[in-house]
Parts: structure tokens; C-alpha cells; sequence
């Protein structure tokens, strides 16, 4: 999967915002301030944390090499996507709404109103 199509389909989820609080190298992708997904364009290959249900996060690392335990992260709670060709599109779109809807589950009821819960 292209690396601006990662990128376009994050800032594409309403409320997204692109950062860079570890330098260049990392783009974070937040709403409400949380982040939900951490791009490491620079790496060959290119990774991708994000967040995700534990039970799920287990089965998607036995059925996928390229999805491991989140690098540097929780290891409970998030995973990390190798973007190495291996990983269907498709998959890698439903994983990033994955991890921005559980961001979203767990904002206060007040922030999750003040957004509009568009998720």
C-alpha cells in the first residue's frame, strides 16, 4: 500500500490531525489530541502502529507475519503493520478505523459529544 494512501486515508477520518512530536521521522495521526496512529515513513519498510482490541490484536499477529506487537507501544494495545506489499489494502484501511474508532470509544462523553461523534 503507498505511503500517502496510509497518510490520506488517516487525515481523511473527521477530526484528524497530522503531527510530528518525535521529530520527522514519526508522523502522528491524533483526534482529541490522542493518537491513533503512528507512521514511520523513513524505515524500509515503512511501519505502522496502531491501536488495538487485545483479543483481536492477537489473532491478526498468528494470521499475519507482517503485523507484530506494537514497536516501541503497549504491546497489549497496540500493534505495529509492516507496509511491505504483504498486507491487503483493505485490511490496512479496516485496521486504521479500528484504531481511530477505539480512540474515539474511550474520549470522555463530553469530548466524544463536542466532536460529534462522526466516527
Amino acid at each position: 500500500m503507498p505511503l500517502e494512501d496510509v497518510r490520506c486515508f488517516c487525515l481523511s477520518l473527521p477530526h484528524t490531525v497530522e503531527d510530528t512530536p518525535f521529530g520527522p521521522q514519526a508522523l502522528v495521526y491524533k483526534v482529541a489530541g490522542k493518537m491513533f496512529a503512528l507512521l514511520m515513513p523513513d524505515d524500509v519498510p515503512a511501519r505502522l502502529n496502531l491501536k488495538c482490541e487485545p483479543d483481536y490484536a492477537l489473532e491478526l499477529r498468528d494470521r499475519h507475519a507482517a503485523i507484530r506487537p506494537g514497536y516501541h507501544m503497549n504491546k497489549r494495545h497496540w500493534n505495529t503493520l509492516t507496509l511491505d506489499g504483504s498486507l491487503p489494502s483493505r485490511l490496512v484501511h479496516d485496521l486504521i478505523r479500528h484504531s481511530y474508532d477505539r480512540v474515539i470509544a474511550g474520549l470522555p462523553a463530553r469530548q466524544r459529544a463536542a466532536i460529534g461523534d462522526e466516527g
